[in-house]
């Protein structure tokens, strides 16, 4: 079955950052073939993203959330072709990028940047942390050697990292030190896009926060635009203008942040509230409603083998009979938002 998770352009989209569309994504999906007994005549596949549409305007940031396994940094790299697309298509700033060769993507590369969610994994231990940034700009043929250096200790600034620190070696910088390579390594090019990759997960709590604040100091600075992935639901709302969360490879809800986090309109949303810890705002804690504690029932299905109908109806409490037969669209609801569920809390 075709998914029909399209997120069509919203009357009211004025009112975000930008407005104007720079990020669409049609019905992207990533499975995986998956080996078979040498028999067998069923050829089984894991669904990683299966009928992902979403759009990202100029200027603004999208959280992307859900549980381990649900696809997000998958759906992330399918965004900047960094994965290879099973079906479905991609455009970026006008032009599709789905099908691009290597040649034809390269002038593409430098608008659109990832930062990952390991920044040790994600720098080369044998390089030192000047090469690192520079190697951007040698590929994309920045300049010469001498504007290449002066342009690398601008990032490093931008960062909040000290020139002399151009020739340590990765291992010689803390967590959040290496994280600031990385997001500088992003900036080079000086991108439209970054897609950053749970950026702050491997972080302490306390580094953190400086990371964020520094995502959005750059946002301001550069009219940077960008798609954040994150389990953590409270990062997630600090950052976020829109929030989409993910399922089991699919959207199921994609809103205004404070629209969702107030009153989410599918089940699964609402049981990952319920769960996540109060944030505090500064409201007296008198003030502040408290959720009621959702325990959803059963195991998250296996990829490869998804439930028929709605991929969510064997944990939903709400599920009924049209649930396990048809397969509901991501819609406009009347309230605003889009959501994948035949029977939302919010109509």
């Amino acid at each position: 079955m075709t998914a029909q998770n399209l997120v069509t352009v919203d009357d009211d989209s004025d009112a975000r950052p930008g407005g104007e569309v720079l990020l669409r994504a049609t019905d992207v999906t990533k499975h995986y073939p998956l080996r078979t007994q040498a028999l067998s005549r069923h050829r089984r596949v894991l669904r990683a993203v299966d009928g992902v549409s979403l759009e990202v305007r100029r200027g603004e940031t999208l959280g992307i959330v859900g549980e381990s396994g649900c696809g997000k940094s998958t759906l992330g790299r399918c965004l900047v072709r960094l994965t290879e697309l099973t079906g479905g298509r991609v455009e970026f700033d006008g032009q599709d990028i789905t099908t691009l060769s290597a040649r034809r993507l390269r002038p593409v590369r430098p608008g659109m940047q990832l930062v990952f969610q390991d920044p040790q994994a994600s720098l080369n231990p044998r390089r030192r942390a000047g090469d690192i940034v520079a190697e951007p700009l040698l590929v994309h043929r920045y300049g010469d050697a001498a504007a290449v250096r002066r342009r690398v200790a601008e990032l490093f600034d931008v960062v909040g990292l000290a020139a002399a620190h151009l020739d340590r070696y990765p291992h010689e910088f803390s967590g959040g030190q290496r994280q600031r390579i990385g997001i500088a390594r992003a900036l080079a090019t000086s991108p439209k896009l970054i897609v950053a990759d749970e950026p702050v997960s491997a972080l302490d709590v306390s580094i953190q926060a400086q990371v964020l604040n520094l995502f959005a100091d750059l946002q301001e600075e550069f009219a940077l635009t960008y798609v954040f992935i994150a389990h953590d639901l409270g990062v997630v709302r600090h950052v976020s203008d829109r929030i989409a969360v993910m399922y089991l490879g699919e959207i199921v809800e994609l809103a205004e942040t404070e629209a969702l986090y107030d009153a989410p309109a599918h089940p699964y949303t609402q049981a990952l509230l319920s769960a996540a810890p109060d944030i505090d705002d500064g409201t007296p804690a008198a003030d502040v409603p408290r959720r009621e504690r959702i325990v959803l029932t059963g195991e998250v299905p296996n990829p490869v083998d998804k439930p028929t109908g709605c991929a969510f109806r064997t944990r939903c409490p709400y599920a009924r009979e049209r649930c396990a037969l048809e397969r509901p669209g991501l819609t406009r609801t009347p309230s605003g938002r889009h959501t994948a569920c035949h029977y939302p809390l919010i109509d």
